[in-house]
């Protein structure tokens, strides 16, 4: 074990900053060998903070070459250096102008955290704690300064250079040099500062606000991808206008500016006026683009769009306030989404994202609270359940008190808050000042770990035509947190008859009943509910529009069938054919693991059946109910998981449902092909979506030659990419004359090879350990690129849960492997795909002594990095 133990960071020890920086002027002298960053610091003693408390500066990796303060140089004497690269200035005053100038090397800065080169260009990223890479400061978000930053650079080198805030200056330095200046006029933290610079090219247009401002508009990018921008563009245009008209935030700089880099950590970074994006969501085309690409651009441009109010206006006091800028920008994004399409079938993906991803981390080692306790990496932290279940907690607020309050609720959030660092009482606190409604309950969804499970029992009384609805939960224990309190629940429900009509429903105590979704508060552990005047037994729909992020446990199989057929509600109609088939798939992974025979439920091809007939409707909705519960979701409903039968039960149901009903399922696809130019709206993505599905059936029951005709003919992305991840599951020739065909065509494409990395790494194949290692050793796998190593290594380890499960081990070992080698190249990647390691308890003993050890293995590695460490050591707990 490792004598170094990295410091636990508290919530609970939270101290205002000793000193404020008021002001921030930056002069850069770009090399990418030996880059020099002049710092002026105008810092005065915090009135908030102890007095006598010292002027502590973070920094990494930095060579201090000068430091002044107020004119005069500080002696050695009065500067003392930390282990961890921080500077402590003794003796400060009250006030005064430190300057510092240091050199840093981004050149050999293979982390991408600060300054960074990446094909010949500089990139920063600065969220959490990157800025102390660039130059000594207190590198909080609860330190808000405004920013003056000049940049030099060889005209050559650099010809484009950019930063925060506005233009203010240009012109010629000594010999072929020359230089920018930019102002920021809002106070911002040191996570949001950005630079970009380099031989880049810009798509420009322009927006013209509510108020008649008219701001420029540029996305920067390598030469030769300016014609794959225009939907990055026109996303963040309906993203500029649908803030204004929903929310009321109107822009507030001359420019905004877009740069977009593939050696990138994160999807990308909302820094003031000067967001850095990941290629992955700012370049598309339909050649290159799957229509899951397309969406992912629009959200992701929208999120980052939407932080210039919510995260950088606003901004987070400290890290563990993360979901504060983090859950309401996600949900912002998520009702953006919604508006621009379907919002039943965007509510449904999101629940499926959120249960992939976020409930796994709710039953794992890694559980913790939306706003933690503690942290050793604060990178370790941007999780789904900061995110995604962070979203959640703030669509709960906004059912609870209802959208019209929500917005008096931001509005007043944001004037209260403007240009300040703060908590995430202050936004509970708005929204219930705002609604008159008591929300104080509500934090504990913030404070506390672990994902409700509720039940539901109703008792009918035909003579008194009472219906009464008891409703119970109960939280399972997390990490640290045994304990569990009942928290406020909204339940959106509402009641079907026998016919499958909805019933008016009124509750005892009400002069009028209701004939729409209602919403119930569960607040304790056990509630019941009374309704009157109920003229037949009930069948109750509830958690419609999954109105709380919780598990609805114990829903009968017969109303699972009725509800999926008769409920009005989509969410509910989606979810109950998901929980029907899980039930009978775990039924099968059960007989399979006593040896038994597979059978199959005619059910499941009687619902596919009707699914094709109604399809036309809403064929989104239609692709979305085809698809069987995913191999993850369903390890997440057992005890222990049994990954290679529920891959065989999942395949045997595919190919059954394939054989069955071929007929409808090649119908529906023939009538679906395309005709005329690609396009991208919602009713087209449906349709693909729909007919891919169908080919997905198809070619697990042998018709395997459809899916080398579609990879053959195909014209976008979509098809071809559909039919070849169906390929790669097979063994004939055809696979590998379609995989070098794709790889001869794309090769050039980083974005796309890789997918086709992805697509061998989650194939099917007995083999593909081997065809994994081999990949990993390929001429194009580079480990140092973030986007090549997760569309391997994290495919991999996250994607092919058979596979990765395999009883000989040897995928632990391949990640293990991975992680050790990554980490001292990007400690920040390597520990968030060390993550899979963790979930030895939900597996057999043999599995779970196996991942252990290479657990391990992991954490005896020398000089290993703070994030891979917590992971790996909490992990093993």
């Amino acid at each position: 074990m490792r004598t170094d133990m990295p410091v636990t960071i508290r919530r609970s020890d939270y101290a205002p900053p000793a000193f404020l920086v008021d002001t921030v002027d930056l002069d850069v002298h770009l090399d990418p060998a030996a880059t020099e960053v002049r710092a002026r610091l105008a810092l005065r003693r915090n009135p908030a903070a102890a007095p006598d408390a010292p002027l502590l500066l973070d920094g990494d990796g930095l060579t201090l070459l000068e430091a002044r303060l107020d004119g005069a140089v500080l002696a050695a004497g009065r500067l003392q250096f930390g282990p961890d690269g921080s500077l402590t200035i003794a003796d400060p005053p009250a006030a005064g102008l430190l300057e510092t100038t240091v050199r840093i090397a981004p050149e050999k800065n293979t982390a991408l955290s600060g300054l960074y080169t990446s094909g010949g260009n500089f990139y920063t990223q600065c969220e959490a704690e990157g800025f102390r890479r660039i130059t000594f400061f207190p590198d909080r978000p609860d330190v808000m300064s405004r920013y003056t930053v000049t940049i030099h650079a060889d005209r050559g080198l650099c010809p484009v250079m950019l930063s925060n805030g506005n233009p203010d200056g240009s012109g010629h330095g000594e010999g072929n040099t020359h230089w920018v200046r930019w102002v920021d006029p809002h106070p911002k933290p040191s996570y949001l500062f950005a630079l970009v610079a380099g031989e880049l090219v810009n798509v420009h247009d322009q927006f013209v606000t509510k108020s008649g401002r008219l701001v420029s508009l540029n996305i920067w990018v390598r030469r030769g991808d300016e014609d794959r921008c225009g939907h990055a563009m026109d996303s963040l245009k309906r993203s500029m206008a649908w803030d204004e008209e929903v929310f009321g935030l109107e822009y507030d700089l001359d420019v905004f500016n877009i740069a977009a880099v593939s050696d990138f950590n994160m999807g990308a970074m909302e820094n003031k006026g000067l967001n850095v994006f990941n290629t992955k969501y700012v370049l598309a085309s339909p050649e290159s683009a799957t229509d899951g690409d397309w969406q992912g651009i629009e959200t992701v441009i929208a999120h980052e769009y939407f932080h210039n109010w919510t995260g950088n206006r606003v901004t987070c006091r400290d890290w563990f306030q993360l979901s504060l800028k983090e859950g309401l920008t996600v949900f912002r994004d998520q009702e953006f989404s919604a508006d621009m399409g379907s919002r039943a079938v965007k509510r449904i993906r999101d629940v499926r994202g959120l249960r992939a991803a976020q409930f796994p981390e709710d039953a794992g080692p890694m559980a913790h609270p939306v706003r933690p306790d503690s942290y050793i990496e604060i990178d370790n932290f941007y999780t789904p359940t900061v995110y995604q279940k962070g979203a959640e907690v703030v669509r709960l607020i906004h059912t609870r008190i209802g959208p019209a309050a929500f917005r008096r609720g931001m509005d007043l959030y944001i004037a209260r808050n403007d240009n300040q660092a703060v908590t995430i009482e202050d936004f509970v606190s708005a929204m219930q000042d705002a609604s008159g409604v008591d929300l104080s309950f509500f934090m504990g969804w913030y404070d506390q770990a672990g994902t409700p499970e509720v039940t539901a029992e109703g008792r009918y009384d035909p003579e008194a035509r009472r219906y009464v609805l008891t409703l119970r939960q109960q939280t399972p224990p997390t990490p640290g947190q045994p304990e569990k309190k009942p928290l406020p629940i909204p339940l959106a429900m509402g009641l079907l008859g026998p016919d499958g009509a909805e019933m008016p429903t009124r509750l005892a105590g009400e002069n009028a009943a209701q004939a729409d979704t209602r919403i119930l508060i569960l607040d304790n552990a056990e509630k019941s509910f009374t309704f009157e005047e109920v003229p037949a037994p009930p069948v109750p729909s509830l958690l419609r529009g999954f109105s709380a992020p919780v598990r609805l446990k114990g829903v009968p199989r017969d109303r699972l069938r009725f509800l999926a057929v008769h409920d009005t509600d989509p969410f509910v109609r989606w979810e109950s054919g998901q929980q029907y088939a899980a039930s009978v798939m775990l039924e099968m992974v059960a007989a399979q693991q006593r040896g038994e025979a597979l059978g199959f439920d005619p059910a499941l091809a009687e619902a596919v059946t009707n699914t094709l007939a109604a399809s036309e409707a809403d064929p989104a909705f239609a692709a979305e109910a085809l698809v069987l519960p995913g191999e993850g979701f369903l390890a997440d409903q057992m005890e222990i998981a049994d990954p290679v039968a529920i891959h065989v039960v999942r395949r045997h149901l595919r190919a059954e449902i394939g054989r069955r009903c071929a007929a409808a399922l090649r119908a529906t696809y023939d009538a679906l092909a395309e005709s005329g130019p690609y396009r991208i709206d919602g009713r087209s993505i449906g349709r693909r979506a729909l007919r891919n599905a169908c080919l997905a059936y198809l070619a697990a029951a042998g018709e395997t030659a459809l899916a080398k005709a579609q990879f053959d003919a195909a014209t976008n992305m979509t098809d071809s990419l559909a039919a070849l991840s169906l390929l790669s599951d097979t063994t004939g020739p055809e696979r590998e004359q379609a995989l070098a065909a794709f790889h001869a065509r794309w090769r050039g494409d980083d974005l796309v090879l890789d997918k086709w990395f992805s697509i061998q790494a989650m194939a099917a194949r007995d083999d593909v350990i081997d065809q994994v290692r081999a990949l990993y050793a390929h001429p194009d796998f580079d480990l140092k690129n973030p986007n090549r190593a997760r569309s391997l290594i994290g495919a991999f380890a996250s994607g092919n849960p058979a596979r990765f499960h395999d009883a000989s081990g040897e995928g632990y070992r391949f990640l293990a492997d991975a992680v050790i080698a990554l980490d001292p190249i990007n400690g920040s990647i390597a520990a968030r795909l060390v993550g899979p390691l963790g979930q030895w308890r939900r597996q057999s003993a043999a599995r779970g002594a196996l991942m252990r050890r290479e657990l391990q293995r992991v954490l005896d590695t020398p000089a290993l990095s703070k994030g891979t460490f917590e992971k790996a050591s909490k992990a093993l707990l």
